[in-house]
């Protein structure tokens, strides 16, 4: 499959998962987030993408090891000075759910619904096909753009997060656009520093553990400090 062909549907795909998730069945995400990774595949063997490419070479897993190894560990310490800090541990809303529900999602349902499926479309598929074709830069520009972009969606629905945001930002339209900007930029950054990964340690590994590290360390966060 030619370049144009695999990144246009690679974006489709990207775009209807995004949608069906979010909008259309909210309640079947590990349907969609499946389906997702299923179809880039397909896309990334029809465009002839190798494992290099999609960063899953097995001689790459000790450098992305390493390399993600140390990003999570620094995230780690960052949270836990934060949990030192009574402004921050005063800012943090208190949790939502139970200490067992908060290990479940921070080590099944984050990694398997949010972490994998998202570094194999961004820094996997979308990031080999540009890479391939346009370089480093360009993949790593592009990719982390549409992973801002990627977050329009949650920005707009419901959630602690959201409704912390809300309370300074406030409701209206103003509002709204500021929430709406501050994730687009905040992810987008956050794309460039695991594709950055991605690159340096030539794996995926690298920017998984580091995905996690934030997104499942922070949960356990709130849990502790929040509680």
């Amino acid at each position: 499959m030619r370049f144009p062909a695999s990144l246009a549907l690679t974006l489709s795909v990207l775009a209807a998962a995004n949608v069906l998730s979010h909008r259309v069945f909210p309640q079947a995400d590990a349907l969609v987030s499946a389906a997702m990774v299923g179809g880039l595949a397909v896309i990334g063997r029809a465009s002839r993408l190798s494992a290099d490419d999609l960063g899953l070479a097995r001689r790459a897993v000790p450098a992305g090891l390493r390399w993600g190894g140390a990003a999570a560990a620094v995230t780690a310490a960052c949270y836990g000075v934060g949990a030192l800090v009574p402004a921050i541990r005063d800012a943090v809303a208190l949790p939502s759910q139970s200490w067992s529900a908060s290990v479940v999602q921070a080590l099944v349902v984050i990694p398997l619904l949010t972490v994998l499926p998202e570094e194999f479309a961004f820094r996997g598929v979308l990031w080999g096909l540009l890479n391939r074709r346009s370089g480093r830069r360009w993949a790593t520009a592009v990719s982390s753009a549409a992973f801002g972009l990627w977050h329009v969606l949650p920005a707009l629905g419901t959630g602690a997060a959201n409704e912390a945001a809300g309370s300074v930002l406030g409701g209206g339209p103003a509002g709204i656009a500021a929430l709406v900007a501050g994730t687009v930029l905040f992810t987008g950054l956050g794309g460039v520093v695991l594709a950055e990964l991605r690159a340096r340690s030539g794996s995926l590994v690298a920017p998984i553990l580091l995905h996690w590290a934030v997104n499942g360390c922070g949960v356990i966060f709130v849990q502790l400090v929040g509680g």
